[in-house]
């Protein structure tokens, strides 16, 4: 599979971009009206993004991932008003405090927080459900709270 590199066009505008993490993956959705003749290279440490929009504007993104991602394991979908990018992390379960490797923030990334979670901490909190659970649970059973119901009514012999 040989990509044919992507060139940075002469005049171009970045696409606005919304991210959010997850444990797995980080999602990337650039926002673009009718996007068409889309290229997109995603390799382990930056991905490029260049396409025009309805009003054949060129638009170009480039990004350096904050960590590593599996290029095999991720892709893009082109839609009727954005291009999705998934990328499938490097290492899972580490969040990425921010999408790309350098601290100063680009004016066309922002946070997509109607998708964001908070996912380091939900294990930790699933298992404080759990474990209050089973403590229910054994408490019903060594507190005996009386005889086992008679379902003899139940049988299906008439």
């Amino acid at each position: 599979m040989n990509k044919q590199k992507i060139v940075r066009p002469e005049e171009s505008q970045p696409a606005h971009a919304l991210w959010f993490d997850r444990k797995k993956y980080v999602t990337i959705n650039f926002v673009v009206q009718k996007p068409k003749d889309v290229q997109v290279d995603i390799q382990p440490e930056k991905m490029i993004l260049c396409c025009k929009n309805d009003t054949d504007d060129v638009i170009y993104n480039e990004l350096h991932f904050y960590d590593k991602v599996q290029i095999n394991d991720s892709r893009e979908t082109v839609r009727e008003r954005t291009i999705n990018v998934l990328l499938r992390k490097m290492k899972p379960d580490v969040a990425w405090p921010r999408l790309q490797k350098d601290p100063a923030k680009a004016s066309w990334i922002n946070v997509d927080f109607d998708n964001w979670r908070d996912w380091e901490h939900e294990e930790d909190e699933g298992k404080a459900e759990y474990d209050q659970y089973i403590d229910m649970i054994q408490e019903m059973a060594s507190g005996n709270k009386g005889a086992a119901p008679d379902m003899g009514d139940l049988s299906d012999s008439d």
